[in-house]
């Protein structure tokens, strides 16, 4: 088995699709049909991905992504959702959801983007990387590329993989400024284009996980009027 996949869904048609498909893929799937209890199970256990719908009993998917990030669980996350307004997709992923894909979806569509979530997470995020330079330390801050771990003075910091992978594609450039739209595309794909404010979100979740004081960041610095670079004097 690659690993258990929680899947949160009050359609029963759709959970044992999305559990034939998985299976074949050679996961492990559980099931859970309410919000609450969704939550519950995402935190107690350790999942290789989290399929979240947004419209459920007692508590909504991008309520239970909210919540998981804010306790820094790092699976990523797919969320499903049966509506197809701008606001709830940008609402997912700025609340920390890896992807999103609307019903009524082809399951050929729905592997790929399970296939694409899983090999972001197993690749670094960074450009320049190498097999013989795996390791960044920055003061305190070491970033692991191999095993996508980063400490802070000794400490482990769980990132979710968005947030690993704009940490550690900066970090591997010192100096380079990255606007917006450049991380979107390099971070979530073409397919996320026009939702720039989620790079915002994820920078302020970021720099609340890694900065010794986020108010005063010194390694993601903001160049006004640009966008982003990881600070190149430390």
């Amino acid at each position: 088995m690659k690993g258990r996949v929680l899947v949160v869904e009050d359609d029963r048609d759709i959970i044992e699709l999305l559990r034939i498909h998985l299976a074949d893929l050679g996961y492990e799937i559980e099931a859970v049909e309410d919000g609450k209890k969704g939550l519950a199970a995402a935190l107690k256990g350790e999942y290789s991905l989290i399929i979240l719908d947004i419209m459920l009993p007692s508590m909504d998917g991008t309520e239970i992504c909210r919540r998981l990030r804010g306790r820094d669980i790092a699976a990523p996350v797919l969320m499903l959702t049966a509506k197809s307004e701008e606001f709830d997709k940008v609402l997912g992923l700025e609340m920390g959801a890896d992807d999103y894909i609307t019903k009524p979806f082809s399951i050929r569509e729905f592997i790929a983007r399970v296939k694409a979530l899983m090999r972001r997470v197993e690749r670094s995020g960074a450009e320049d990387a190498t097999a013989e330079n795996p390791v960044y330390t920055y003061g305190d801050l070491t970033i692991d590329l191999d095993k996508r771990r980063v400490t802070s003075a000794g400490a482990r910091i769980d990132l979710s993989p968005k947030e690993f992978e704009l940490l550690s594609l900066m970090a591997a450039n010192p100096g380079k400024s990255y606007d917006r739209s450049k991380l979107l595309s390099l971070i979530w794909g073409y397919d996320f284009d026009g939702y720039e404010h989620t790079v915002n979100s994820h920078i302020n979740r970021l720099r609340t996980k890694i900065e010794p004081d986020p108010a005063k960041p010194i390694y993601i610095l903001t160049n006004w009027g640009v966008g982003y670079r990881f600070n190149e004097d430390l």
